[in-house]
C-alpha cells in the first residue's frame, strides 16, 4: 500500500464540497507520479497562496485529516492537510496518545500564522498544563464557573490572549486517555515527572512555563528537579495551591482526597447513570460540587443496540491510589530551597484553602523567597483572594492576572 499526501488551500464552503461530491465536482487536478505508483494531488497550491494569502494570514488554521483513498493501482491511504477558510479555532488536538501520555496542544493564532512565513521563524514558547489527582487535560479546557461562560475555558483564554504561545495540557498517567497506555509502576509525582518529560522530548519542545495544579503542582516541581534537557532556562514554574512537603489534610467539611478515592474504589467499575455517583458521594459527606466533577470521570458503556448499559471510569483508581500516597509523601523541600539555576519557582496558595497550608510551611517559603533573591534566582507567593482550591473555577480572573507576567514578555 502507498500513501498520497495532498496539500489544499481552499474555503470552508469548497471543503464541504469536497466532503459532499453531490455539491459540485472537485476542482483539483490529478497528478500521478512515480513507478511505485506515489500519487500527488495536488491543488494549484502556488496560484491558491498568492490570491488567499491575507486570509492565511487571518485566522486560518490546519487540520490534519483522512480522506477517501484514491485507487491508483493500489489502494492507498491519503493523508490531507487542508487550510481551512473558516472563524478561527484556538487548538491542535489529539487524542491519540503518542506513545507516552495523551495530550492536546493548543496554540494562539500568531503560532499557526508563522507556519505561511517564507523565512524561518523560532520555536514558539510553550507552556505545560498539569492537573490534579483525579483530574485530566479537560480540566483546563472546560468552561468553569460563570465567568468563563463568555470567553471559553481558562486553557483556550491564555492562547488567545497570548497567542504567540502553545499550550500542552496532558493526561498524566493512569488519568483520562492516558490510563490506557500501559505504565510501569511505582506510581509517583516522581514517575509521572518522567513521563511528561519523556513527551515534550519526543514532541520537541522546550516548555518556558509549567503550571501544575495541586498534585500537577508537584509533578512540576519534580520535573524541574529532575531535567536538564528538554527543559530550557529560564523556566517558571508556578504551583497552584499545593506545598513542597508533606499533605495536610482538610478539616471537617472538607473533601478529603484521599477518602474520596476510598469511596471510589468501593463503587462498581460499572454504574447504571452518574446520578448514582453524585447520590452515593453525597451520601459520603462530600459536596455536590466535588460530586459532580468526579462524574467527568464517567464513558457511557455501549449497549450494542440498546442505546447506553451504564457507565464506566475512564481512569485506573489503582494506580491513582498510588499516586497520591506518593503526593502526600513526597518532598521537595530541597527544590525550593536549593533553586536551580535558571528556575523561577512560585506559588500560589487560594485564599480559602487554608487547611492545605500550615503556618511552617507558609514561613518556609517566604525564607526561600530572601535566600533565591540573595543567590539571583527565584522564589515568590502568590496569594490568590476569593478562591478555594480550584483556582481556575473559583478566581478565574484573579488567577490570569497572576499568570499572565510569565507570557507578557513574550507577546510582541
Amino acid at each position: 500500500m502507498t500513501g498520497a499526501f495532498s496539500v489544499t488551500l481552499r474555503s470552508q464552503a469548497a471543503f464541504q464540497a469536497d466532503l459532499c461530491p453531490c455539491r459540485g465536482k472537485k476542482a483539483e487536478k490529478e497528478v500521478q507520479s512515480s513507478p511505485r505508483g506515489f500519487g500527488l494531488r495536488q491543488t494549484s497550491l502556488a496560484d491558491r497562496l498568492a490570491s488567499q494569502k491575507s486570509q492565511a494570514l487571518t485566522g486560518s488554521c490546519l487540520e490534519l485529516k483522512y480522506v477517501q483513498p484514491i485507487k491508483i493501482k493500489k489502494t492507498c491511504l491519503p493523508v490531507r492537510l487542508t487550510l481551512v477558510d473558516d472563524k478561527p479555532r484556538l487548538s491542535q488536538k489529539t487524542s491519540v496518545p503518542a506513545g507516552v501520555l495523551a495530550y492536546e496542544l493548543m496554540q494562539g493564532a500568531l503560532v499557526r500564522q508563522s507556519v505561511f512565513k517564507e523565512r524561518p521563524v523560532p520555536e514558539p514558547p510553550t507552556a505545560v498544563l498539569l492537573h490534579g489527582i483525579l483530574g485530566g487535560r479537560k480540566n483546563w479546557d472546560l468552561n468553569l464557573g460563570l465567568l468563563l461562560e463568555s470567553r471559553g475555558s481558562f486553557a483556550r483564554r491564555l492562547a488567545k490572549d497570548f497567542p504567540m504561545w502553545q499550550f500542552l495540557l496532558v493526561d498524566l498517567r493512569c488519568h483520562g486517555d492516558s490510563a490506557s497506555i500501559s505504565k510501569r509502576a511505582p506510581h509517583t509525582v516522581a514517575s509521572a515527572a518522567r513521563d511528561v518529560l519523556q513527551l515534550v522530548g519526543q514532541l520537541r519542545l522546550t516548555p518556558r512555563v509549567l503550571i501544575g495544579h495541586s498534585f500537577g503542582g508537584k509533578v512540576a516541581l519534580s520535573m524541574a528537579d529532575q531535567a536538564a534537557k528538554p527543559l530550557a532556562r529560564p523556566v517558571r514554574v508556578w504551583v497552584l495551591d499545593a506545598t513542597p512537603g508533606k499533605v495536610h489534610a482538610g478539616g471537617d467539611g472538607e473533601d478529603h482526597p484521599a477518602e474520596l478515592i476510598y469511596v471510589l474504589r468501593q463503587m462498581p467499575k460499572q454504574v447504571p447513570s452518574k446520578g448514582y455517583v453524585i447520590d452515593a458521594l453525597i451520601q459520603k459527606g462530600f459536596s455536590m460540587e466535588i460530586a459532580q466533577w468526579v462524574t467527568t470521570n464517567l464513558q457511557p458503556v455501549n449497549g450494542y443496540g440498546r442505546g447506553i448499559a451504564g457507565y464506566s471510569w475512564v481512569f485506573d483508581l489503582e494506580g491513582i491510589a498510588e499516586m497520591y500516597k506518593s503526593y502526600e509523601n513526597t518532598n521537595l523541600w530541597q527544590v525550593v530551597e536549593n533553586v536551580p539555576q535558571g528556575v523561577h519557582v512560585d506559588f500560589l496558595r487560594a485564599e480559602r484553602s487554608l487547611h492545605r497550608w500550615a503556618h511552617e510551611d507558609i514561613q518556609r517559603i517566604h525564607a526561600a523567597e530572601e535566600l533565591a533573591a540573595s543567590e539571583g534566582a527565584g522564589v515568590q507567593m502568590h496569594v490568590l483572594e476569593d478562591a478555594g482550591h480550584w483556582v481556575h473555577a473559583d478566581n478565574p480572573d484573579g488567577l490570569f492576572r497572576i499568570l499572565a507576567s510569565s507570557f507578557e514578555r513574550y507577546n510582541r
